[in-house]
């Protein structure tokens, strides 16, 4: 029962993004950018995990390039692997792949993030993460044998006072959308 509810709000909040102007994606982009750098260097971040946007996704790349260009954060995105994805440099050329996700190359780096960058599609009564339903994200973080921090983004909130999601679906340690 509780996943017919979960497909239902995810659906719904896709259908939400999906409607969301051009001239007010680019504002709200812009924005949630700028609060995300800030609450970034409010963290001390060093390694970053961000992500490849889709069109319903909050564009990161400025963020990716102004971070790059600083030099004292390491930003890193994730590549798909098996089931789920691993951590590699962000680094060009970038080459789509599987459900038209861009990647860099794969390459064998092991380190440790201090805070993850997670799109979301929406969020539930517990602040955990509603995403594309194919548990990427939950299976990384349920691997690792440490904690970063989480920061969900989203371009236009779309969240339910249901709790909706299950034990290994992942927590927000901040919220961050327009």
């Amino acid at each position: 029962m509780k996943e017919n509810h979960k497909g239902d709000f995810r659906e719904s909040c896709i259908k939400s993004l999906k409607f969301v102007s051009r001239f007010s994606k680019y504002n709200n982009d812009k924005k949630i950018v700028d609060n995300l750098y800030n609450l970034l260097n409010n963290l001390q971040a060093k390694n970053v995990l961000l992500y490849l946007p889709l069109g319903m996704e909050v564009n990161v790349l400025p963020l990716i390039k102004r971070l790059r260009r600083e030099k004292n954060v390491q930003v890193y995105v994730p590549f798909m692997f098996e089931d789920s994805f691993k951590v590699v440099p962000y680094r060009l050329p970038l080459i789509k792949k599987r459900f038209g996700i861009k990647e860099p190359n794969n390459s064998f780096v092991k380190t440790k993030i201090d805070v993850a960058i997670v799109p979301v599609v929406g969020i539930d009564g517990a602040f955990k993460r509603i995403g594309f339903g194919k548990g990427m994200y939950d299976r990384f973080f349920g691997r690792l044998n440490y904690t970063p921090t989480k920061i969900f983004i989203q371009r236009k909130l779309c969240q339910t006072s249901q709790i909706i999601t299950d034990h290994y679906d992942i927590q927000a340690d901040y919220i961050i959308t327009s």
